[in-house]
């Protein structure tokens, strides 16, 4: 008996690494697709699909035969995802058809998708550009007459929009219609918990999500949303931990690596933080939002030089960026280099003018160089824009 058990638990850590060497793929192969290189996402893809048949690898590599124009290819591919796991590939074949005109094979394989377990909603349908060529058809106005989506997915779908769009009273109308004709549900309590977390009432979204999450263990719906009450709820550990459940359930979502990385910082776990950061960096190299991160965290951890070299590379990326240039001039004013700092908070003025923050700062560091006259006149600009931290100052150097 333990023989058998011990065996199921190799097979089971086997599976395990197999899906998550197929989702590090399915990352760089996107990243890779949306940079407008598919030939390198497909030889990718070509040797994860010698080792690992993952429906997945199929319709991301699909994704990348269509962005190079070989249909055939593509359609072989959702075939051979579809084989493995049914559905997965329909709304594939769906949009490839439209592609090509084809609206009757389309919406076959459109209605296929709407009976699976992969259903598209129909805002996301009725956006996506590959059915424009077919959306004047009369074989789509047809399709549309037949009623795929039932009330209840209807009412979420619009209390989603509405709790996005910060219009909590239609959100509330619309659940109260809502729960008079299906009482209490998981969908019912989801929805309540949309309502709730737009509402900031943090931890009652937490409970709400809890309890939903304990019948249904592993959702990834669920389990993104109770991150973010818990990240509302200033609880960073717990929300690392729900972003953990869903990178450990095979989400391919590289996102949710700069997520997490939030959350160790906050919880003063920096080398946990740069791990992900750098696996982040492995897939999109030039990402602003992560070299700033990457940059902050280094800083808090006492590494100035480091954080100063991933400062001065975002820099080079993206050099019309003011938050750029106040994230290195940020790093000189720690380490009370001023003149480095005074010419980085001014090229960042040169691009937004209206932060009263950075007027500040570069009045701090002119100051700290002897240069009064100079820090007195941003000292008034940062307090014409509102800023009443600057008054002291003011008070102190300014008036004569």
């Amino acid at each position: 008996m333990k023989k058998i058990i011990m065996l199921v638990w190799i097979v089971m850590g086997g599976l395990t690494v197999y899906a998550q060497e197929a989702v590090a793929y399915i990352l760089k192969a996107k990243a890779l697709t949306e940079a407008g290189k598919p030939e390198q996402a497909i030889s990718l893809l070509n040797q994860a699909l010698t080792v690992n048949k993952e429906s997945r690898l199929y319709t991301q590599r699909a994704d990348a035969f269509i962005l190079k124009g070989e249909y055939s290819a593509a359609i072989n591919d959702y075939n051979e995802a579809d084989k493995l796991t049914p559905g997965s590939g329909e709304y594939g074949l769906s949009r490839i058809y439209a592609l090509k005109g084809d609206a009757g094979t389309a919406l076959y394989h459109l209605e296929l998708n709407m009976n699976s377990t992969f259903k598209k909603g129909e805002k996301e349908i009725l956006l996506d550009p590959a059915f424009s060529a077919i959306e004047n058809r009369q074989e789509w106005r047809q399709f549309w007459k037949k009623e795929y989506y039932s009330m209840g997915e209807k009412s979420i779908s619009e209390i989603e929009y509405y709790t996005s769009a910060g219009k909590l009273d239609e959100s509330k109308d619309v659940l109260s219609e809502l729960k008079k004709s299906y009482g209490s549900n998981p969908d019912i309590q989801y929805a309540e918990a949309l309502i709730e977390l737009a509402s900031g009432k943090y931890p009652d979204a937490i409970k709400t999500i809890t309890s939903l999450n304990a019948s249904n263990p592993g959702n990834e719906k669920y389990l993104r949303l109770l991150a973010k009450a818990q990240t509302g709820a200033s609880d960073p550990a717990g929300a690392s931990s729900s972003y953990s459940q869903l990178l450990a359930s095979g989400v391919a979502d590289a996102g949710l690596y700069i997520l997490r990385a939030e959350c160790y910082d906050k919880t003063g776990e920096s080398d946990k933080a740069l791990s992900d950061i750098t696996k982040y960096l492995e897939i999109y190299p030039e990402n602003r939002t992560a070299l700033s991160l990457a940059g902050k965290v280094e800083a808090k951890s006492g590494d100035n030089l480091k954080a100063l070299e991933y400062f001065s590379k975002n820099l080079k990326l993206h050099p019309n960026d003011p938050v750029c240039y106040i994230d290195r001039a940020d790093s000189y004013f720690i380490s009370k280099t001023w003149d480095l700092a005074i010419n980085d908070y001014s090229m960042s003025l040169d691009l937004n003018p209206a932060n009263s923050d950075v007027w500040l700062n570069k009045g701090i560091s002119l100051l700290s160089s002897g240069k009064v006259d100079d820090a007195c006149h941003d000292f008034r600009m940062a307090f014409s824009l509102g800023n009443k931290r600057v008054t002291d100052y003011l008070s102190r150097y300014c008036i004569k």
